[in-house]
This record gives C-alpha cells, sequence and structure tokens, in this order.
C-alpha cells in the first residue's frame, strides 16, 4: 500500500475530473471577484489605482515620516509585549501546575479570566486606567494602554503552552527525576520545564506573529503604529487604498519571516537538535548514587593488581 492511500483510497479517473472541474470553476470566481474589485476600484469618479496615488511611495518623506515611524511603533509595542509576557507566561504556567492549591487555583482564574477578554477591551482599560489612576501621559499613554493589553492576553496564552507542555512530557520524565532524589519543585525546575520550553519553542514564536498583528488594535487608542500611521498618511495623500495594499504588504512579509524562524525551530526540534544536553549527574543529590559510585571504587580496589 503506497503512503498516499493510508488515510483514504486514491482518487479514480473520474474523481480526477471531478476535481479539475471543481478548481477550474473556482479559479474562475477568484478571478470574477478580482475583476470586481479592480472595476470598483477603478472608478473614474476616485480611481485609487492610478499611478498618481503610487507616487507617494517613491518619496523618501512618505516613509520617514510616516511608515518607519509607524513600523518602529508596531516593533516596539511588540517586543515589550513578548519579553513581558513570556516570563509572566512561563511564571504562570508553573503557579497553575503548583502543589500548593491556592496558588494554582489563582493562577487559573487569573489565566481563565483575562484569556476570555478581548484584547482591545484591555487596551481601553489599561489605557483609561494609566490615564486616570496612574496619572501616564504624553506618547508613553497609548504604549502603556498597548503594551499591558497584549502582554495580560498572551501571558495567558503562554501560560496554557506551558502547562499544556508540562502535560504532554511522558510521565517517566517526572518518575526519573524522583529516582535520582530530586523534589518535586527540583523535578519541574530541572527535568520537566527544560523539555516543555524546548518543545512549544515553535509555539512560542508563532505567537509572535498574534502580537504582531494585534497591535494594530492600539489604532483605537491613538498609538502611532504602523496602521495609524498609514492612515495619516492616506489623509494626507488621498490614496487609501493603495496605502492599505502597501501596509497589508510590509504585515505579511513580517509575519511571513516570523512564520519561516517558527518552522526553521519546529524542523530543528523534530530532528532531535534540542539544544539542551544533559549534564552530568551530581552524586551529591542523590545519596544512593553516591553510595553505588563508592562500592564500585571498592570493588575495583579489591580486584586490581596486587
Amino acid at each position: 500500500m503506497s503512503e498516499s492511500s493510508v488515510l483514504f483510497d486514491a482518487p479514480g479517473p473520474k474523481a480526477l475530473v471531478r476535481y479539475r472541474i471543481v478548481a477550474a470553476v473556482g479559479v474562475l470566481l477568484l478571478l470574477g471577484l478580482l475583476f470586481l474589485i479592480i472595476r470598483g476600484l477603478a472608478n473614474p469618479t476616485n480611481n485609487q489605482l492610478t499611478a498618481a496615488k503610487w507616487l507617494p511611495f517613491l518619496e523618501w518623506s512618505s516613509w520617514k515620516d510616516y511608515l518607519i515611524p509607524g513600523l518602529i511603533g508596531t516593533l516596539q509595542a511588540a517586543v515589550i509585549s513578548v519579553v513581558i509576557a513570556v516570563a509572566a507566561g512561563v511564571l504562570l504556567g508553573l503557579g497553575r501546575l503548583s502543589e500548593l492549591a491556592p496558588v494554582r487555583i489563582v493562577c487559573g482564574i487569573f489565566v481563565e479570566f483575562f484569556r476570555s477578554i478581548p484584547v482591545l477591551m484591555m487596551m481601553f482599560f489599561a489605557y483609561y486606567f494609566g490615564l486616570f489612576a496612574l496619572g501616564i501621559s504624553g506618547t508613553a499613554l497609548p504604549l502603556f494602554g498597548a503594551v499591558v493589553g497584549l502582554t495580560f492576553y498572551n501571558a495567558c496564552v503562554i501560560a496554557e503552552l506551558v502547562r499544556s507542555g508540562v502535560h504532554s512530557l511522558p510521565r517517566g520524565q517526572r518518575e526519573a527525576g524522583y529516582a535520582i532524589g530530586l523534589t518535586s519543585g527540583q523535578t519541574l525546575w530541572s527535568v520537566l520545564l527544560p523539555q516543555a520550553i524546548t518543545a512549544m519553542l515553535p509555539s512560542i514564536v508563532s505567537q509572535l506573529v498574534v502580537i504582531l498583528k494585534d497591535s494594530a488594535l492600539a489604532y483605537n487608542i491613538a498609538y502611532l503604529e504602523l496602521l495609524r500611521q498609514g492612515q495619516n498618511l492616506a489623509v494626507f495623500k488621498g490614496n487609501l487604498i493603495p496605502t492599505l495594499i502597501v501596509l497589508a504588504g510590509i504585515y505579511i512579509v513580517i509575519n511571513w519571516a516570523l512564520t519561516r524562524v517558527a518552522r526553521a525551530l519546529e524542523s530543528r526540534l523534530r530532528s532531535g537538535k534540542r539544544g539542551i544536553k544533559p549534564g552530568p549527574l551530581d552524586p551529591g543529590t542523590n545519596p544512593a548514587l553516591a553510595a553505588e559510585e563508592a562500592r564500585q571504587e571498592e570493588a575495583a580496589e579489591t580486584t586490581g593488581p596486587r
């Protein structure tokens, strides 16, 4: 049996013909939809596809004053959110795995609560909390709202990744930690967590794509990210549709690069090159291991040459 027919039967001649007909019809429908879109955008009253609408992107001022600052704002909010979210997510994930019931319950409530709230709502709450309660003003206020909203949500997602990553490990890993004399906490930190982080690393990198895209929601709290700056450019130049197309291209390139990184890491992990090498066992952490080594040394001295 060939590999292609393991899960389902190979299509016959009639099925192949049907597949080709469906594919051809789908392509024609997409081409028709694309034609209608282009025809609508090429309306003579406001033609968004003329060369004059694209000329602003050949001017350095458009990039220097609008697109590059917006891209920097997007990357700034995303990077800060990722750093804080990863650290907080690991701690929350460990809290959900804690043997202390109060810690486990509090972390569980926190994760389930903030994971259920829309990111935009958290951005609004953080924005007005920073304004009225903390007295933050200026450009730091929308950045604060964006970072808090992105961090709270994605920290909860990463916490679930940590918890599921630990639970996905074979039970023998935990038992091996107990067998060499480690406590439950030491086993979690030294044996389970490194393997779980390695296994979930591609998912964490993929979460960067989500954070980067969700940073566009900060447009609603006046944060000067890429989408906001793009709209400002479109209002000034009168080329909304070309600007949106260029912004979409920038997002696609960045997210494609991040996705490639995630796939490379996943391929590396699947090939067995996890980058985590076990160190030598310390007899001091396990009295049984120390006694066994002492017994072997005594046996070697007894059976050695006289």
